[in-house]
């Protein structure tokens, strides 16, 4: 690293200028943690939207590579500090609004940029209270922020920042690797409670809402007959009557989703349930009786989500429970206990789960943020949910999630074309340090078949395949089973085979993400290879690999079709 290092740099920077005189910042480190204190020193209240910890430039280089985590699990920024890049196609700032980005580009709790020897990591082991940003402007200017949201400092009280982590240092994963320990000071995972990882089929990846309760007992045969590794069976968006009313099934599920339930266990397998704890149609059950129980707008009424943030993907608008207010808690608990005691469910995909931290309204309680809303709300689903649960936060603010679910989807749906496989991979990949140390990762589900309007080539598929081997984490299978033929369903025990093994994430070479190595349990690795080009292109391999597929040997050189990946087993 230069000298002097980044780090001390950092500590130079100032604090915030804007700052009234009256707010004193008093920075406090341990290590290279970080926590920096804001006093009232004065006699009025002090409402304070941006609170900026430091604010200057570090001399890094105009064109130096990044990697910025999100707010939510749709956005992800990489490309360098003056031209910052989308990961996938729904950006914090412009899709879902929680930026304004007026002359500088904002990444959520998370920075890592190449510098001179190595990488220079900065990121928030918390999120307790305040959502963590860092602005990066083209002219190098960096200023990591607090979102204090408007909150009022009473005259006389203090705030405590939430920890800041900087590290440098040559090997990435290795800084990635010790902010995991930071994190989990802060916040202890929950991956402890989980003593295999989930496996099983999902509906909504071949029928969408569409789902009946004969597709969930035809899939249920056929998981049955062909394969019995699938533990549990996910029933998904459809079943309900109206989003909000998840205890009342639409007419598809004629019999209740209680019954249904108890067909799946009787079969040998586990029943998993979709649900979106956080929201609620205008025409549900819980929005016409409980008006109060929403977020506010300026107006006093239930805020719709889509004047403030992107609004729902269907059957919107879309309005939010309200996690400040007490007899939402209390429903969000009865609720997830009724499924768990009286419809025997302990696994729950929690989708939508960014709404319960929405942005631009007004709570029950109103010093509560935003990431304390969704965090009492979650706090009261894990109750209700009980002991042996497993919570799989989907569509989620990740950082607030910390220590309150068991697994996260780290990427985009799954579509069976090849621009998607790619995007998904590269999502999973710059997350997959936290697989098995903040949740277990969920990289979405396996699609080996095409559907109408979704088309993949061979070559594609490969490469999917190989970007599920890679990524580590949950392995849920996405076709309707009886269509997979009997190549595809040998490539899905493969992978149910490394998911109950518990094979770690891999190891990638470099963020350009051509190729990785994953540890066997057993002795051995994988490699991973991975061809993000439109060209073929020929890779250099050491002698004795089989193909992981079809146990093939192969020579020293392979030749991947653009957009083709391989995995190559060495004993």
């Amino acid at each position: 690293m230069s000298s002097p290092s980044l780090l001390a740099k950092l500590r130079q920077l100032p604090a915030d200028p804007a700052l009234p005189p009256q707010l004193l910042q008093t920075r406090q480190w341990d290590g290279p943690l970080c926590r920096v204190r804001l006093d009232n020193t004065g006699a009025d209240p002090e409402a304070v939207r941006l609170w900026r910890l430091f604010a200057g430039d570090l001399g890094l280089a105009p064109d130096a590579a990044i990697y910025g985590e999100g707010f939510q699990m749709l956005a992800q920024t990489m490309g360098s500090w003056q031209a910052p890049e989308p990961v996938g196609r729904c950006p914090d700032a412009s899709v879902y609004r929680i930026t304004a980005d007026h002359g500088y580009h904002t990444v959520h709790n998370l920075l890592l940029v190449a510098c001179e020897g190595g990488w220079l990591l900065l990121a928030f082991a918390s999120c307790q209270r305040f959502g963590g940003e860092f602005r990066l402007y083209p002219n190098g200017r960096l200023e990591i922020v607090m979102n204090a949201e408007g909150r009022t400092l009473l005259p006389g009280e203090h705030w405590q920042s939430e920890a800041l982590i900087c590290l440098e240092g040559p090997d990435r994963e290795a800084l990635l690797g010790s902010l995991a320990d930071y994190i989990e000071a802060e916040h202890p995972s929950l991956v402890g409670e989980v003593p295999t990882r989930p496996s099983g089929w999902c509906s909504w990846y071949h029928y969408y809402a569409n789902v009946s309760a004969e597709d969930i007992r035809e899939n249920l045969a056929e998981r049955a007959a062909r394969f019995p590794a699938l533990r549990y069976v996910q029933i998904d968006d459809g079943y309900q009557a109206r989003m909000g009313d998840w205890l009342t099934p639409s007419p598809k599920f004629e019999q209740g989703v209680a019954a249904l339930a108890r067909e799946i266990r009787t079969a040998g397998c586990e029943p998993a349930l979709w649900v979106a704890p956080f929201i609620a149609e205008p025409g549900s059950r819980v929005f016409q009786q409980h008006p109060d129980w929403f977020v506010k707008g300026d107006d006093g009424l239930p805020l719709p989500s889509e004047r403030v943030t992107y609004g729902g993907w269907r059957c919107t608008p879309w309005y939010v429970l309200d996690g400040t207010h007490p007899e939402v808690q209390a429903h969000l608990e009865q609720v997830f206990r009724t499924l768990r005691e009286q419809w025997g469910i302990h696994y729950f995909k929690l989708d939508a789960n960014f709404w319960g931290a929405i942005h631009g309204g007004r709570f029950h309680d109103p010093a509560a943020t935003r990431v304390e809303a969704y965090r009492r709300g979650m706090a009261a689903v894990l109750r209700g949910a009980g002991e042996g649960a497993f919570l799989l936060g989907c569509n989620a603010p990740l950082w607030p999630s910390l220590g309150l679910v068991h697994g996260m989807r780290v990427s985009d749906d799954v579509e069976r074309q090849g621009p998607r496989f790619r995007q998904i991979a590269r999502e999973a990949f710059c997350r997959a340090w936290q697989n098995d140390r903040l949740w277990t990762l969920d990289p979405d589900c396996v699609c080996l078949r095409d559907i109408l309007g979704q088309h993949a080539s061979r070559a594609e598929y490969d490469f999917h395949l190989a970007a599920l081997v890679a990524s580590g984490g949950m392995v849920l299978a996405g076709d309707r089973l009886q269509d997979l033929d009997e190549g595809q369903g040998a490539r899905l025990g493969k992978l149910l085979a490394l998911c109950a093994a518990r094979t770690p994430a891999a190891r990638f070479d470099d963020m350009g993400f051509g190729r990785a190595r994953v540890a066997l349990p057993g002795g051995g690795e994988l490699l991973c290879l991975f061809n993000w080009d439109e060209q073929a292109t020929e890779m250099a391999l050491l002698a004795g690999g089989r193909d992981f597929w079809s146990e093939a040997p192969l020579g020293e050189t392979l030749v991947l079709a653009g957009g083709q990946g391989a995995v190559i087993r060495y004993s």
